[in-house]
């Protein structure tokens, strides 16, 4: 009897990198691993990854037909602000455009209704302006006036870019065909842009498929829940920016069984929740908003909250406040650090405490100061907290609070604090990590509110549930009566006028290894349950996993 043929699904998230081994003709999972992500390099943690879940499920590379990749990277490199510095030729259209690119030139062309030539492409515009950007720009984008009915003036415009520079060239008709200068606009730039960002990703999956015998075919899980061959990736980089909630609907889809159902996926840095009806995934057709970019990426309907496993639990002006920012949790900061850097901040009684006291940023390994003032300070005398940095370096704390912003995300110092991770350890909920720093740090904390350790960890929980159901009421209050209802349910302060009471109608199915300690609550508030489907903690691997048989049906 022959071996089964299986596909194997990954997904890249901020903490953790899953992978899971499906048999194609069964639908029976294999194995599924959790390997921590490694945000300087995500390739190599899907390379150990991959090398996981091969021991795991005893299959041989010769078995695997298919790796598909569920990917958080264009995303974060967005959020971090890393890829290609973007040259922008516009043709045809002198109108400001609210587009970030690095440098903007308006150039005579453009074509009218059924591919009318506005007027010629000025050739001589546009030689001035290559000449202008060559040297200052990575990567240059093309949108012209109509292009979608008549890429002319793009295709004459990308090869005079090719024959004076040998950057890459993206054209907004290679990724829109619909109306709209901005939103075409902001779709080639952003493609131009996660080029080589998704060029070096991609070609550390295939250095470390090679290393370990898999031949086989990969493809990238787009935002719609469609998916993609490699090359293809490359020249529609944006198209990934939704990668990660594209393969929880496709888990969810799968779990609901035909069900309308909300899909929340707690995450480390943020809790993504998206609607699955009857069965199926919901996709804006008209594009998605990426921050202040209003694009023509089409995407599954996602709704976002700064709140993790992960996120930062401090004490500021006598309250308790949680997230936006991420840091490493207490209870796992060993899995990153060794010798005396690990035994200075495994102690949290001797750095925690209020305001910039709730966090300790450390060098990370391997990671050269340079001239980085911060990062010789850090490597002379070790990890600081930020209210010991601005008084030993004498910063403004809101310049201080950007450089480390800056360090943290090119992945430069580690920073890491009490989170609700933690709290699951204090109170004996979790147990992945080391227990004993989370202890020390809700004593810290507990005590500058008159709390003992557990009745801190208890309000953490507490805020956490209420910030994910006031999430989800706005969404779908949003969604379904308009602006004003979100609104209501934004405010911090109840009304002295109305109590309104609403019952959230569909399952929610929870997707993450922290879903089962907060989602419960969360669906008690709304009035529905929460399930959580086998294989829960690894779904999004799992999603991707089964992206070709879903979109088959």
């Amino acid at each position: 009897m022959s071996p089964p043929a299986c596909v194997i699904g990954i997904d890249t998230g901020g903490t953790y990198t899953d992978a899971v081994v499906l048999d194609r003709s069964s639908g029976r999972v294999l194995a599924g691993v959790k390997t921590p992500t490694t945000p300087h390099d995500p390739a190599l943690a899907i390379g150990r990854s991959l090398e996981k879940v091969l021991l795991a499920s005893g299959a041989n590379p010769e078995t695997i037909e298919l790796v598909t990749v569920s990917t958080t990277l264009a995303t974060n490199a967005l959020v971090e602000d890393k890829g290609a510095e973007v040259g922008l030729f516009v043709i045809g259209h002198d109108k400001r455009l609210h587009i970030p690119a690095a440098d903007m030139r308006f150039i005579p062309g453009g074509h009218k209704a059924r591919g009318v030539e506005a007027e010629p492409l000025g050739m001589d515009f546009l030689i001035q302006g290559i000449a202008a950007m060559k040297g200052r720009v990575d990567a240059y984008a093309v949108c012209a006036m109509l292009a979608f009915e008549d890429p002319t003036h793009e295709l004459v415009a990308a090869k005079a870019i090719e024959l004076m520079d040998q950057r890459p060239v993206f054209c907004s008709h290679q990724a829109s065909t619909r109306p709209g200068m901005e939103e075409r606009a902001a779709t080639a730039v952003l493609n131009a842009r996660l080029l080589p960002v998704m060029q070096d990703f991609l070609r550390g999956i295939a250095r470390s498929m090679e290393r370990l015998g898999l031949s086989c075919p990969v493809r990238i899980v787009r935002g719609d829940c469609q998916s993609m061959d490699l090359p293809e990736a490359v020249r529609n980089s944006s198209a990934t920016v939704a990668s990660g909630p594209a393969a929880t609907a496709l888990f969810g889809g799968h779990a609901a069984a035909g069900e309308t159902a909300l899909i929340v996926d707690v995450g480390g840095t943020t809790t993504d929740i998206t609607l699955i009806r009857e069965g199926r995934p919901v996709v804006r057709e008209e594009g998605m908003t990426i921050g202040s970019w209003r694009t023509h990426v089409r995407a599954v309907e996602m709704y976002t909250v700064g709140l993790g496993g992960d996120s930062l639990t401090r004490v500021e002006n006598g309250r308790l406040c949680l997230g936006p920012a991420r840091v490493v949790p207490l209870s796992q900061i060993h899995l990153l650090l060794d010798g005396p850097a690990l035994a200075s901040v495994t102690h949290p009684e001797a750095w925690l405490g209020a305001d910039l006291c709730a966090q300790c940023v450390q060098l990370a390994p391997g990671i050269d100061p340079g001239d980085d003032q911060i990062l010789r300070w850090l490597a002379e005398h070790g990890p600081a907290t930020p209210m010991r940095l601005r008084r030993e370096l004498a910063l403004a704390e809101s310049s201080l609070e950007k450089a480390i912003a800056r360090l943290q995300a090119a992945r430069r110092v580690i920073t890491c604090g009490f989170t609700p991770t933690d709290a699951l350890h204090v109170l004996e909920r979790l147990d992945l990590g080391d227990p004993r720093p989370a202890m020390e740090g809700a004593a810290v904390l507990a005590a500058l509110l008159n709390l003992s350790p557990e009745a801190f960890c208890d309000q953490v929980l507490e805020k956490a549930h209420a910030t994910i159901a006031t999430t989800i009421l706005c969404a779908l209050g949003n969604r379904e009566v308009g602006p004003a209802l979100a609104h209501f349910f934004e405010q911090s302060e109840q009304s002295a006028l109305l109590d309104i009471t609403i019952r959230v109608r569909p399952r929610i199915i929870g997707i993450g290894a922290a879903a089962p300690f907060l989602l419960p609550e969360v669906a008690a508030r709304l009035g529905t349950e929460a399930v959580f489907p086998k294989h829960y903690e690894v779904g999004n691997a799992l999603g991707a996993a089964l992206m070709d048989t879903i979109t088959k049906e």
